[in-house]
């Protein structure tokens, strides 16, 4: 069932990297200069209220490590993370290769 989970969601994920490459490419030749989305307006575009308060609530309990790793993460682009790890669940879920010599002849 986790297999089956992991499998959805990496499809998910990526069917959504390969949306944000094509929207960002169409958004870059219409405006004549490379455009990116940012994990962050993806998480305004999908939480919108709720993302500066759970932006608030980081900077509050941890300020270095929201420093050191929650700013460039939300400042990353969107399309290549949701690749990574759409491809990442994908792999996780991938059914268990059999050992050498424990295949079976019919």
């Amino acid at each position: 069932m986790i297999r089956f989970l992991c499998r959805c969601l990496g499809l998910l994920f990526l069917a959504a990297g390969f949306v944000g490459i094509v929207y960002d490419g169409a958004r870059s030749i219409a405006n004549n200069a490379v455009l990116v989305t940012s994990v962050s307006d993806v998480a305004v575009a999908l939480l919108k209220d709720r993302a500066a308060s759970l932006q608030a609530m980081a900077e509050g309990g941890q300020p270095t490590l929201w420093k050191l790793l929650g700013l460039p993460f939300t400042l990353s682009p969107a399309a290549p993370i949701a690749l990574v790890l759409g491809l990442a669940l994908f792999w996780l879920g991938q059914p268990p290769r059999t050992g050498i010599g424990t295949g079976f002849r019919p």
